[in-house]
């Protein structure tokens, strides 16, 4: 009777456990599908929209290629960039970038096109002589014009393809801060030359629609240098001006999806982080030729001497030695530097006003575009949403999402 009781008592045992367990795995799996039907409920690009930051090399002035910029984009989107050497003494000598990134299925596109430059004499024979330089790619010889003017007339029938303008407008903001830019470039120009100069600026913003259904919103920004000198063999003055197009940025995407791409552009916009070493280094290197070609000839960049080139190439070869070592501290400063550049935040302006979120990497500008924010603390990862019910850290299964504060 013991012994019967025993087994019976084993069976039950063995029945209580393999049930607890199954029990266990359906709870399990249970959770699983869980997950992932949280998850499938939420569809990236409507409710909500993953950033990454993209790195941009600068490829050709140093050794090895070097980051020089950095920016977010949407965490889908492919990433396209230049960074182009106008070589010291040719016809604007000088840095240039262009930047492009797209959606996988080409609907939307970000890109910052190259800073336009064109001068103007008016002394006929200067003038003469500059129209018969040899021009690089996005140089030239023309008269000044506005920020509207040359939005009209130039860049919309030429780089845009002529879209139709839904509305063009002043962007008084933008104005203000590049007119702050061009007081600082006329006080360095004032070290090299005699006569007066002069700076204006202007800023627009648009809307325009192409025929295929495409939509973009457009800023253009315009400063001109005016210089103004006495000739010395009648006594009148000559004036010669150097125009430059020094915002060319357009957003497209498709009809009907303006508040979208509003939204977009207000997290890229004020992104855009500039590696400090990598700037010092090259501005210092054109600074020394520009002083190198003052003191070769009065007014004029020409090919620079042997101890020009000598000294750029110590500068660079320090400048190197710098950046090679630098890559612990690169994403600190990244997570800590404001937006190098204030004017892309003041066309964001026009549109939306100004977040500032905090995780605990620090203070980071994304601007109001969505009212959620979500860091990984990593300075590279960012979710935005304006749904109320979206939380990645549960979506995704992912602890290390947390939630945004907005901080003043």
């Amino acid at each position: 009777m013991k012994n019967i009781s025993y087994k019976l008592f084993s069976l039950l045992l063995v029945l209580i456990i393999t049930s607890c367990n199954g029990q266990s795995n359906k709870s399990n799996v249970s959770k699983t599908n869980n997950s992932k039907s949280i998850a499938s409920t939420y569809k990236e690009g409507q409710d909500y929209v993953e950033f990454k930051r993209a790195r941009i090399l600068d490829k050709k002035g140093f050794t090895t290629p070097i980051e020089a910029y950095s920016v977010l984009i949407p965490n889908q989107w492919k990433l396209e960039s230049d960074i182009m050497w106008n070589p010291p003494g040719t016809t604007c000598a000088g840095n240039n970038m262009s930047l492009k990134a797209f959606s996988p299925d080409g609907k939307y596109s970000f890109e910052l096109l190259p800073i336009s430059l064109w001068s103007f004499a008016t002394n006929p024979q200067l003038a003469q002589f500059q129209q018969q330089q040899q021009f690089p790619e996005y140089c030239g010889y023309g008269e000044p014009m506005n920020a509207m003017d040359y939005f009209k007339k130039v860049f919309a029938p030429n780089e845009l393809g002529n879209p139709q303008i839904i509305e063009v407008k002043d962007n008084p903001e933008g104005q203000k801060i590049l007119q702050e830019k061009a007081e600082k470039s006329r006080l360095k120009i004032m070290r090299y030359s005699s006569g007066q100069i002069n700076v204006y600026s202007s800023s627009v913003t648009a809307t325009v629609k192409w025929s295929s259904g495409t939509e973009a919103l457009v800023l253009c920004s315009v400063m001109i240098t005016e210089s103004i000198i006495q000739n010395n063999y009648n006594g009148s003055y000559d004036k010669t001006y150097a125009t430059t197009a020094m915002e060319r940025i357009v957003l497209k995407y498709p009809k009907g999806e303006k508040e979208r791409a509003s939204s977009i552009l207000s997290v890229i916009m004020p992104s855009f982080r500039t590696n400090t070493e990598y700037k010092n280094t090259v501005e210092k290197f054109w600074d020394n030729v520009s002083e190198q070609s003052w003191r070769t000839h009065y007014g004029k960049l020409r090919m620079m001497d042997a101890e020009t080139e000598r000294m750029g190439r110590e500068i660079i070869s320090k400048g190197q030695q710098n950046l090679n070592n630098m890559d612990a501290n690169m994403r600190s400063w990244e997570a800590k530097q404001a937006s190098q550049d204030r004017m892309h935040t003041s066309f964001i302006k026009t549109i939306r006003e100004v977040e500032n979120y905090s995780d605990a990497t620090g203070k980071v500008e994304l601007v109001s575009g969505y009212n959620h924010a979500w860091s990984r603390s990593d300075g590279s990862s960012f979710i935005m949403s304006d749904n109320p019910n979206f939380d990645p850290s549960s979506v995704f299964q992912d602890q290390q999402w947390k939630e945004m504060r907005k901080v003043e």
